[in-house]
């Protein structure tokens, strides 16, 4: 099965405090940490897209740096991975595991997911408006993979709309979706908090 990956590089990185991906961990921009990883699970090809070297042009939303790394895969990759850079713990086992369920999946797309461990409420403002129910939820991670014509076409319908995560679009095209456990370790880089427990859990993870 023929298996290449997008790494979402791109953002303004309003909440970390400017752009993230280039910042280091463990002395290794975070975009180049990922690279590295798919790269070691063996993906063929790895395109990268946003201000680095050798990367695309990024767009203004997350789904336009996706659509431009979309346009250089060819149609007879069967699958496509996309990662955002901001999770630069991700692990090979967890690239492997999300590409092992997609070669025998009759799914357009496989996602990695954790379960919602945290009591969620709903507020307005500092008030509590109620309760959710957190039984049937999960926090959705990367690497997601994707058929690469269904991601394709999925990007082109309802431009307007800018995305958080693709795997939304294959369910706007009705596309059936499957999951994967994902990892604890792999955390988002949002705030600038985050890198401090990404610094700790690099340590421990180099000692297991």
């Amino acid at each position: 099965m023929k298996v290449w990956a997008i790494v979402v590089a791109g953002g303004s990185g309003s909440r970390f405090g400017g752009p993230k991906h280039a910042v280091l961990l463990g002395g290794v921009p975070l975009w180049r940490r990922c690279v590295q990883t798919l790269e070691a699970a063996g993906l063929e090809t790895v395109v990268v897209v946003g201000d680095v070297p050798g990367g695309l042009p990024g767009g203004l939303r997350r789904r336009d740096s996706v659509s431009a790394g979309l346009s250089v895969v060819p149609d007879t990759v069967e699958w496509v991975l996309v990662h955002d850079a901001a999770r630069p713990l991700v692990s090979i086992k967890l690239v492997e595991r999300v590409i092992e369920a997609a070669s025998s999946a009759t799914a357009d797309a496989v996602i990695p997911v954790s379960r919602v461990t945290d009591t969620l409420k709903i507020v307005d403002g500092d008030t509590v408006m109620g309760t959710v129910d957190r039984s049937a939820l999960v926090a959705v991670q990367t690497p997601q993979a994707f058929r690469t014509t269904k991601l394709k076409k999925a990007h082109l319908r309802d431009l307007d709309d800018d995305v958080t995560d693709d795997a939304g679009l294959i369910e706007r095209e009705g596309g059936i979706v499957m999951t994967v456990p994902g990892e604890v370790t792999n955390i988002k880089i949002t705030f600038d908090g985050d890198l401090e427990l990404a610094e700790a859990l690099l340590g421990r993870l180099q000692l297991e």
